[in-house]
């Protein structure tokens, strides 16, 4: 092909490989966007058409049960994505006309084997037009569970797991919160540069930014930006990308200069290197990952924010001692070892599912206990690394009880020398805890990725 296709084509092309082949979203769509040629306008369409569909596709199919003469599932798979691409920009973009909207997925359908079809996707589309002059035509069923499921495309599980904690009116507003595309915050290195100057930086390059309340090294991008790493300050390491919500963990972990940290799954090391920030740079830190290809991208990080005081240790954590045996600058005491360790646990991701669309329809209640079982043995095991009077903060960036709650309520049965404490009283933390010590971020509350957290000393 010498020529890049259209955006629709491109969108085509990239959900046949994410449906058809099981590819993730991300990675589809890096093979698609590869042509040099391709115009931001394009790209950033493409993206959209991609994203959008993958969230939306429960409501895209509920729509082509309702207008069609075979159900969705039921439909040649190519045909199912022609229309899905066809219904997504009648329903949800506004800056298409409804007659491109139409035609281009008629042509779609041409390009691309189906010419026979093609009248049947310029008479589903147009039922779609004729239908929405009166009244909407997603017409759904009265079970509270199956009618948020499919008016914001989520799983009945994962509805049904949001109503458990939460009034329906709230599941409602989190699960529209989830359909946006994910905003950008930057975590400001202070051990190099000041918001301030990174604010007038921008502001040069007319890149637009807010601070995030009660968060002092934050700025939330609110202007296109292009690629990130072109932006002022990157090479310099002025900042790191990095979610408020994430910030938050390290903010409860309170590290002090010269003490000894482990993070017990410290990959991609966002975490790591704000815990490095904090400190001043001065003490040691462990940064543990069972991935060593995902622990280079810990010490990049280390390298491009000029951080001196960390430690790449691959393994797994439920075995530090396998981790540090072969290393004799490790004076490890398999009794009382660290300061603080942080434990950002391997988790099902439902915080995040405006970052990553592919989690909603890829998790399963089953893998979540398989979770659960490995969050509570690292816990357990991350328990056994500290002194007296130590630290352990658990987080995961999910809003799933059984992940959370479920695990430190198990925890702290069976180990009575451990209590929830609250954040430090000037802690930027303190302003998110709730009865009885814990941190839960609600996205459509904090406007920030969901997270669980929770803050434990060890008292002998």
């Amino acid at each position: 092909m010498t020529t890049a296709p259209n955006s629709r084509q491109l969108a085509f092309i990239a959900l046949q490989e994410i449906y058809q082949k099981k590819a993730y979203t991300d990675i589809a769509l890096d093979r698609v966007l590869r042509f040099p040629e391709l115009s931001s306008v394009e790209k950033s369409l493409t993206c959209e058409l991609v994203y959008g569909i993958v969230r939306r596709q429960r409501t895209l199919d509920r729509l082509i049960d309702l207008l069609g003469k075979k159900k969705a599932q039921q439909q040649p798979p190519n045909l199912r994505i022609i229309l899905q691409i066809g219904l997504y920009q009648l329903r949800y973009l506004d800056h298409i006309p409804p007659s491109a909207a139409v035609d281009t997925s008629v042509e779609l359908a041409k390009q691309n084997g189906l010419k026979k079809l093609a009248g049947v996707v310029n008479g589903l589309l147009r039922e779609y037009l004729r239908q929405a002059t009166d009244s909407d035509p997603l017409k759904l069923p009265n079970n509270p569970i199956t009618k948020i499921g499919i008016n914001y495309s989520f799983p009945d599980w994962i509805v049904e797991t949001f109503l458990q904690q939460l009034p329906a009116s709230e599941v409602e507003q989190l699960c529209s919160w989830f359909n946006q595309p994910a905003q950008i915050d930057l975590r400001i290195n202070l051990l190099k540069t000041s918001l301030e100057t990174v604010e007038k930086a921008f502001q040069d390059q007319e890149i637009t930014t807010v601070r995030v309340p009660h968060l002092p090294q934050t700025l939330r991008l609110t202007s296109s930006v292009g690629k990130i790493d072109r932006l002022p300050g990157y090479e310099a390491g002025w900042w790191i990308v990095q979610d408020s919500s994430a910030q938050l963990v390290t903010h409860l972990l309170d590290p002090q200069p010269g003490e000894t940290i482990v993070d017990a799954c410290a990959a991609p090391g966002g975490k790591t290197t704000h815990i490095a920030e904090l400190m001043q740079d001065r003490g040691i830190i462990y940064a543990c990952d069972l991935s060593e290809k995902r622990l280079k991208k810990v010490q990049e990080n280390a390298q491009r924010l000029q951080l001196k005081s960390i430690k790449i240790c691959p393994g797994d954590s439920r075995n530090l001692n396998q981790i540090f045996q072969n290393d004799s600058s490790v004076k490890f005491n398999s009794k009382f070892f660290g300061d603080r360790v942080l434990l950002d646990a391997p988790c099902s991701g439902l915080g995040t599912l405006h970052k990553r669309p592919d989690i909603r329809w890829r998790q399963t209640p089953a893998k979540i206990r398989e979770l659960s079982q490995l969050q509570q043995e690292l816990l357990n095991q991350a328990a056994t690394w500290v002194k007296p009077g130590g630290i352990i903060v658990y987080a995961t960036c999910t809003l799933n009880p059984l992940e959370n709650e479920v695990v430190i309520e198990s925890f702290l049965q069976s180990h009575p020398e451990w209590q929830i404490t609250s954040p430090a009283s000037d802690s930027p933390a303190n302003h998110f805890a709730t009865f009885p010590g814990w941190i839960k971020v609600f996205p459509h509350r904090q406007n920030m990725d969901g997270f669980f957290m929770v803050k434990l000393q060890r008292e002998f």
